[in-house]
């Protein structure tokens, strides 16, 4: 049997010497117990979120489970290898080195955990310098406040024979604008401190809408049985507490909106046997079903099962929505990867773009990519149309198949010799 193939017998393995129960442990991640048997039977796949919700309930990571922990760890030592650019003789000795040397192979790939770690914060964080718009403001606030300040003090400084009156004044002004100028540094100090893990994490209002569905597993059970009206959509976008700006209530309506109009038409149960009698194709899946290559995609996302994540721009190629999956980053502000399977589709409406894709400077996981573009509206004489991509991720299992090499955004891809890059990285060397 191959090694992938054996994931859910390590699965169980590990749930027997943790001491839990099948249906425990089903719980605790929110699948039926009768799927987790499936799975530790190995007679369904897994991957994406499913895997990583699997590997943190029993502590262990999700490569121990896939692939079995030698395999991980010289599968990592492969991909540093790659990174430093080490061919030859000495690349093709790392089972050796791992054998001869485990201690130190750990010690390696700890470090080069550590490294992608740090990248991954300094893309976060440079992403957010360079893009923020509350930043930007905040900073153009603190450089005007300060620049009043400093002028008005040095015309107290060098102006002696000011008049006591116009003196008072400029005491008065210089008062004031050290009051706003402590105000908006707190201001500032509380935007940048605000914690990963809070509710206020999200920077934008595409992530507090993706904060909001993430709550609801990105499916809602009053959807699949009737249509609610607006009114109704409107009252729950009212309610979720994610939803605090004017643009994420919006945003959150229209997709909710979308998501009825997808469950009513393609229902999960519906999805669910056709899944289970031809596979997870998107293709195949579309046409047994009926329905648009897009819809098919927009519905497979929100399967928790599968895992996988999901990416919708319009015709300007700006994402209006995305279901984050783990190691494939979507930049929170600015200018996506051209090289996107989802932009090529944007040029062929109606083409369903297939490939394996992997990110650049990320994890080894890899991803089937399934892009196509559509008309959310029909057309009308002399009016350019609205074309609409959409772009699903499903995580893949190490089948040994080349997979293209993308980036995030050019400011944190180290990609130097892309064709498409438009502006320098800050991963450069040097830097």
């Amino acid at each position: 049997m191959a090694v992938e193939t054996l994931t859910g017998s390590r699965i169980r393995e590990r749930r027997v010497m943790a001491g839990l129960k099948q249906a425990d442990l089903a719980r605790d991640i929110g699948i039926s117990a009768s799927y987790l048997n499936l799975i530790e039977h190995n007679r369904r796949r897994i991957g994406g979120k499913l895997l990583l919700s699997i590997a943190q309930r029993l502590g262990t990571e999700a490569q121990a489970l896939t692939e079995g922990a030698e395999a991980a760890l010289i599968a990592t030592l492969r991909e540093a290898a790659v990174e430093a650019g080490l061919t030859g003789p000495e690349a093709a000795q790392v089972e050796e080195f791992a054998g001869r040397f485990p201690g130190w192979a750990d010690v390696l790939v700890g470090t080069c955990r550590r490294v992608a770690t740090l990248e991954e914060t300094i893309e976060a964080l440079s992403d957010r310098l360079a893009h923020d718009p509350h930043l930007a403001a905040s900073m153009h606030e603190l450089l005007t406040t300060a620049a009043s300040i400093r002028s008005t003090a040095a015309i107290l400084a060098e102006t002696k024979t000011l008049q006591p009156e116009w003196r008072s004044r400029f005491h008065a002004n210089i008062n004031e604008d050290s009051r706003r100028l402590s105000q908006s540094a707190e201001a500032l100090l509380a935007h940048l401190n605000v914690e990963a893990d809070a509710d206020d994490a999200a920077g934008s209002p595409q992530e507090e809408v993706e904060a909001f569905l993430a709550r609801h597993d990105f499916r809602f059970e009053a959807t699949e049985h009737a249509a609610p009206s607006r009114e109704a959509l409107e009252q729950m976008v009212d309610a979720a507490v994610e939803l605090r700006s004017q643009a994420a209530r919006f945003i959150a309506v229209r997709v909710l909106e979308q998501i009825t109009k997808d469950a009513q038409a393609l229902p999960t149960a519906h999805l669910h046997e056709e899944i289970a009698a031809h596979g997870t194709d998107p293709m195949t899946l579309a046409r047994q079903t009926g329905q648009p290559v897009g819809r098919v995609l927009r519905r497979m996302a929100a399967l928790p099962e599968l895992g996988a994540g999901l990416v919708v721009c319009d015709r300007a190629g700006t994402v209006i929505f995305r279901k984050s999956v783990e190691g494939f980053t979507v930049p929170r502000h600015g200018a996506c990867c051209p090289l996107w399977p989802l932009f090529g589709a944007l040029s062929q409406p109606g083409t369903v773009v297939a490939r394996k894709v992997r990110q650049v400077s990320r994890s080894e996981a890899g991803f089937y990519s399934f892009a196509t573009a559509e008309l959310p509206a029909p057309a009308d004489y002399n009016a350019a149309p609205l074309v609409q991509g959409v772009m699903l991720l499903l995580p893949s299992a190490p089948d040994g198949a080349a997979a293209e090499m993308v980036g995030s955004t050019c400011r944190v891809c180290a990609q130097e010799a892309c064709a498409a890059r438009r502006e320098p990285s800050i991963l450069s060397a040097g830097i």
